[in-house]
């Protein structure tokens, strides 16, 4: 297969990096040490910016300034039409309309960068741009992760994101176990995605990407208190019947429901709140990540199965109201946030006492 890397003419290099590494039919730049995001974008080829201009046909030849402007034009202006154009080459990548919006490879990178809070933290493994430029991915690992147990570490899989500049496709942003070193791998990382975000280029995705990673669950990674508290529940016990009612705790929707609730009342539930408390138990019960030692009959298997449901079973009408809902202050946010309080009182007084029975 065709290694399909973009070639810059004016510095004689293949658009691709990789740590340590020879990859990708042994094209692109070798580095030996992790690079930090700034070093990454230039090694890999993706220090170029993107443009949008208007869409004009009958011209005769075009010309973009420096500022992006087109000049010498005696052409006709299609409304609401536009080409993306590689700044550095000139090179048109394709047709969008007017509420495309571009995101520029630097701020691909803020993805990873908000993850460890800015900084030089994450593992930058590999990056490139195909064809003419106007697809990039990016592969990295996080430098710590919260450990629970003697579970799976996350780390040992990769962060993967990938976006288009032609209008062909959405940001997205996942897990994958696959370390991407050729065009083979790349296709495999697509198939093999976890947990996946996509945007679309629309207003407000740069914003929507810097908050990405919450969805992926991997918000505060690296806090120490987390991890102890994991850890802590993971070694507290919970009974299946009380996992079931923590769960109708967390995705109460008010204040009668949740008397309800306590109370036993459980043919005054509505029958759409029923069905998302079976969803909901159903995975805490069959889902593999519920299987482990940390998890299976445990508190922070309780915690894990209300945020599993909204990242892994509940439906959303698009990946951005999937966004909005679990990081930008909806109603998943609120669930989840509920579930961790109910578990910090299950521990400190106990089931008995804290009326899950």
């Amino acid at each position: 297969m065709a290694h399909n890397l973009n070639f810059n003419s004016k510095t004689g290099q293949y658009s691709f990096f990789s740590v340590k590494e020879k990859a990708w039919h042994g094209l692109g730049q070798i580095v030996q040490d992790y690079p930090t995001s700034a070093e990454a974008i230039k090694h890999a080829g993706l220090d170029y910016e993107v443009i949008k201009v208007p869409l004009v046909t009958g011209g005769t030849e075009v010309s973009i300034s420096e500022d992006g402007e087109l000049i010498d034009l005696n052409g006709i202006t299609i409304p609401d039409q536009f080409a993306t154009v590689r700044a550095d080459t000139k090179m048109p990548f394709g047709t969008v309309g007017k509420d495309y919006h571009i995101v520029q490879n630097r701020e691909a990178f803020a993805f990873f960068d908000a993850i460890v809070g800015g900084g030089d933290g994450i593992l930058y493994e590999t990056a490139g741009a195909l064809g003419n430029g106007e697809r990039i991915f990016i592969t990295a690992k996080l430098p710590d992760y919260i450990r629970v147990g003697n579970g799976d570490d996350v780390t040992e899989k990769y962060i993967f994101l990938t976006t288009s500049h032609d209008g062909s496709g959405s940001i997205t942003a996942a897990f994958t176990p696959i370390r991407i070193v050729c065009r083979n791998t790349l296709n495999a990382a697509m198939q093999s995605m976890s947990n996946v975000v996509r945007i679309k280029h629309t207003s407000g995705a740069k914003e929507r990407l810097e908050n990405a990673h919450k969805v992926l669950g991997i918000a505060n990674t690296l806090s120490n208190q987390l991890q102890d508290i994991f850890n802590q529940w993971a070694k507290v016990r919970i009974t299946d019947h009380e996992v079931k009612r923590l769960i109708q705790l967390a995705l109460s929707p008010n204040d009668k429901a949740t008397k309800n609730i306590r109370q036993g009342n459980e043919d005054e539930l509505s029958t759409v709140f029923k069905n998302q408390v079976d969803d909901a138990f159903a995975y805490a019960m069959v889902s593999d990540t519920q299987q482990m030692e940390t998890t299976k009959g445990t508190l922070f298997g309780a915690y894990n199965a209300v945020t599993g449901y909204f990242q892994n079973v509940c439906s959303y009408q698009s990946e951005e109201l999937k966004l909005q809902s679990i990081v930008l202050g909806g109603t998943a946010l609120t669930k989840t946030q509920k579930a961790f309080d109910l578990c910090t009182s299950f521990e400190k007084i106990g089931a008995d006492t804290f009326q899950l029975n």
